[in-house]
This record gives C-alpha cells, structure tokens and sequence, in this order.
C-alpha cells in the first residue's frame, strides 16, 4: 500500500507538471497551490512510513488518518444517523426529547402510539384503574428523618442525585443549585465536596465518599472538624454516606487530571492535575459495627441532620449483616440510597460498568424485603438512583420499594446535555461535564436553571397524572402490585427470584 500511495502521488505530481507546461503557466496558477498540497501529503505519507506507533498509518499512508477521523465521529454518527427513536443507550432518542420538551416547557405528547416493543420479555406496564382519581396535593413530599433525628427534613419526590464539582462544570452546578432552590427540591452534591456553586440557595445533601473531599486531614483521613463546620450549614439538609455507586461499585471514584484545576484541587484537598482515584473503600470503618457507628458519629456532628447510605446491592448477605447490626446498636440510618448497577457516571473501566453489581429493580424488591424481615422498613426512607428520566420510571421505582427518586443524567439532559459520550474527556459540547472556560461560557446559568426547574415541575405533574391513573391519592399506596409483565400478564414480584430473596432475608 505505501508503495501505491508514493506511485499515484508520483502520477499526479507529473500530471500537474504537464498541464502546467501545456497551459504555459498562464492558465493553470491553481497548479502551484496544488503542487504545494502533495508536497505536504507527501511529507506527511513518509512520516507515517517510518513512525513505529501506528501500523495502519505504516501500511496505509496518509488514507489511515480516515480511519480514526471517522472513529472520533462514531458517537455523532451513531447517534444522528443509525439509531431508532427508541434503541438508544443509555438512553433513547425519546426519553432524551422527552426530558428536553419539559425542561423548557413546551408540548412534550407524544404521536401516533408506543413505538416500543410492547410483546418483548422486558416490557413492564402499570395497571391502572378504571376509577381513576386525582391526586389531591399538587407537590407530593415524603419526610426523611428517624426517631434518632433532630432535624427531619421534607423532601420531593424527585431530586438531583450525586454530581460532584469536577465532574460537572461550574455553570451547570450552579444551574441545579437554583433551579433546586426555585422548586424546592434538593441537590445531592456528590463526593467532590461542597463548592461556592452549590451554595446558590438550594437544598444540598452533601455526600461523603471514600475520599472525604471536603472533611478530611493531610493523610486523607475522616476529619471530624471540618466536617462538623460544612455540615451546619444551613443549606445543608441531609449527609449521604457513600459505600458504592452503581456504575463502579467496588471502585472509587475517578476525576480525569484534565479535569483537577487549581479551583477544584483546592475544594478537594488535593493537587491540581493529579488525576484523582478515590479509594474502593472507607478508612473509617472496615465492618457493619464501624459503619453504623460512624453514622451515628456524622449524625451527632451534623447537630442532628438526616444521614444516610449509598450503596449498589453485590452480596445480599452483607446487606442483611448491616441491618443486624442497625439493631445491635439501636442505630438506624435515616435513609438508604439503593444505586443500580445501570446508573451513570463520567469515568469508569468498562468491566465495572459492564459487569460488576445488581441492577435497580432486583436490588429494591431485596432491600424492601430485607428491612420489612427486621421491621426497619417504615422507620427508614428508601431512595432509587438509576435512570429515573420519566414519570413511569420514578412510578415503577417506587411501586418497587423506593419513597422517593434521585435522577443524575435526567437533570443532565435539562441543562442540555446530548448523551455525546463525552464525560471523560473534558471535551463535553454543551459544557455540562467539562472544565474547559471557552465550553463552560456556552451554558448560560440563568437559561438553565429555569430548565431544570421546569423539568423537575413537569415531571413531578406527570407522575400525579399517572398516580391518579393508577387509582392512587399518594406514591405511598403504590406496591409491586401495580406493574405487571406486558408479555405475559403477571405480575412483576414473581419475576426476580423471590425464593432467593426469602431465603436470603
């Protein structure tokens, strides 16, 4: 192939060469111009010839540069050209338009009937009523806060979940904080620590990851000082402990270097440019007995604010092991926050997101079941975070076990976001995940926070819409009851070993 490349570049120079001489140079200028762009290519093919990094390029001069220009565009092509309205991953082309029309509040029906595959194993339904009702409150609100708690606070329905600074640019901090703060609901903060933005007058629960961003020493220990300061807050309303996320359970929490500037390594702790790996576990604890005591130990630095934990289900033995020890020590967390192995995030090794965890729906008919065994169940708030987007999965979630939902991407999508699978990169378009000043300016903090709060509005109507379809005044009538099976008509219980689960609980 190097060798047809240099002969037709060889064919074309002489060819060029003879018209010029033909015409008499008077007619043919743009020959100069054209000699000077083989020139070039001709360069650059011998460079490609003796560099030793790239064997399509040594072997294909020149034209191997075609291939990784189209590689870079896959996910634009992909996505604008191939995909269905409803094949897209993670998530589809309707659920994405979805969340755009009612972010900014425009007609967000939809034509012409499901374009989904309502006869395929994995369609699941609501069983509505024919005595449909209308619910009475216009913002359904779910208290969070145990016997053990000073401070119990009231809380949406549907929330931001963990997003750290970092991971997300300034302005769309921002925007979540006041779009939070327009419509009363709260904002989770992720394990990157609290920052300025999110101090924008919306509620926060403020998350501790393995890190401890934010409350920690010189060594990267728990420091109770400095987390008993952030954590009287005002704006803080609730504490999140986080053991595991969904997308990486197992695995901390990774920022890109490119994306560790100066401002965010001084939030954190930590040196800017330095890509940042959280480590896979706490320092402070290693068991049940030390995880709960801990909570117990943020609960009393915080002056009695809800704590809770986050975790994605693995050994449901564990799980059960923890609850044990809640009533050994007569410490109850206020809420758990039950991740699925699908939720999102901007960086992780693929195996992790691939192939590491229990997904949603299994993991909330466990942990329902599992705190209903020991009795726990209405002292503690049952959060879902994995792809809660629209009404019917926020529904379903809860149907499932869940009180309340937390949607990252969701929100994500209100503030712009085009699922360009970017994250990691620091390159993201909109300016959404990225730490670039010249993308960040492109999201206009004003603009979006109005979106995020509409988004939050609409789909919080939405859900009272189906609620009262249901034949239900409040999510808290909802049970596994209300999903059925569309293939064959049953019900959603007997679809994830409930056998396994009984044993197990």
């Amino acid at each position: 192939m190097r060798k047809l490349f240099f002969l037709s570049i060889l064919l074309i120079f002489l060819l060029t060469l003879f018209l010029m001489w033909f015409s008499e140079l008077r007619e043919f200028s743009f020959g100069y111009f054209f000699l000077i762009v083989l020139a070039s290519l001709t360069a650059l093919g011998i460079y490609d010839s003796i560099q030793k990094k790239h064997a399509i390029l040594r072997n294909f001069p020149v034209v191997g540069h075609f291939r990784y220009i189209l590689e870079s565009i896959s996910p634009e092509i992909q996505q604008y050209f191939i995909e269905s309205n409803t094949d897209g991953r993670p998530f589809s082309r309707n659920l994405r338009a979805l969340a755009y029309r009612r972010a900014k509040g425009v007609n967000d029906t939809h034509p012409f009937g499901t374009q989904k595959d309502i006869d395929g194993e994995d369609y699941i339904a609501l069983r509505h009523s024919i005595y449909a009702v209308s619910p009475r409150e216009e913002d359904l609100r779910v208290t969070i806060g145990t016997h053990s708690c000073a401070q119990p606070y009231s809380a949406s329905i549907f929330n931001i979940s963990a997003m750290s600074f970092g991971s997300l640019s300034s302005n769309a901090i921002k925007a979540l904080n006041l779009g939070a703060q327009k419509g009363n609901f709260y904002h989770n903060t992720g394990e990157g620590g609290i920052s300025s933005y999110h101090l924008s007058g919306g509620d926060l629960c403020w998350q501790i990851g393995t890190g401890y961003f934010g409350c920690r020493d010189k060594d990267g220990n728990f420091d109770p000082e400095s987390f008993k300061e952030k954590a009287q807050l005002p704006e803080v309303k609730l504490i999140e402990l986080k053991i595991s996320q969904g997308a990486k359970p197992g695995h901390g929490g990774v920022l890109p270097g490119i994306k560790n500037t100066s401002e965010i390594a001084k939030i954190r702790g930590l040196e800017p440019g330095t890509t940042v790996l959280s480590p896979p576990s706490h320092k402070a604890f290693s068991d049940p007995k030390g995880m709960i005591a801990f909570v117990q130990q943020l609960r009393e630095l915080s002056g009695g604010k809800p704590v809770g934990i986050k975790l994605c289900i693995g050994r449901t033995e564990e799980f059960i092991e923890i609850c044990k020890e809640m009533i050994s020590q007569e410490c109850l967390p206020d809420f758990i926050t039950i991740d699925g192995a699908e939720g999102g995030t901007g960086a992780a090794p693929l195996e992790f997101s691939d192939s590491v965890g229990l997904p949603l729906e299994p993991a909330l008919i466990f942990v329902r079941a599992a705190l209903e065994k020991f009795n726990l169940r209405d002292k503690i708030t049952i959060i879902a975070s994995g792809k809660a987007l629209s009404a019917f999965s926020i529904l379903k979630n809860i149907a499932l076990g869940a009180d309340i939902c937390n949607s990252a991407r969701g929100f994500m999508f209100s503030l712009g976001c085009i699922q360009a699978l970017r994250c990691n990169t620091n390159d993201c378009p909109t300016g959404v995940a990225t730490q670039r000043r010249g993308l960040v300016k492109g999201l206009v903090v004003p603009d979006k926070a109005e979106r995020v709060y509409n988004f939050h509005k609409n789909t919080v109507h939405a859900v009272m819409e189906l609620l009262g379809a249901s034949g239900h005044y409040h999510t808290s009538e909802m049970s596994v009851h209300d999903l059925v099976k569309g293939d064959e008509m049953i019900k959603l219980a007997n679809r994830y070993f409930p056998d396994t689960v009984n044993t197990q609980v």
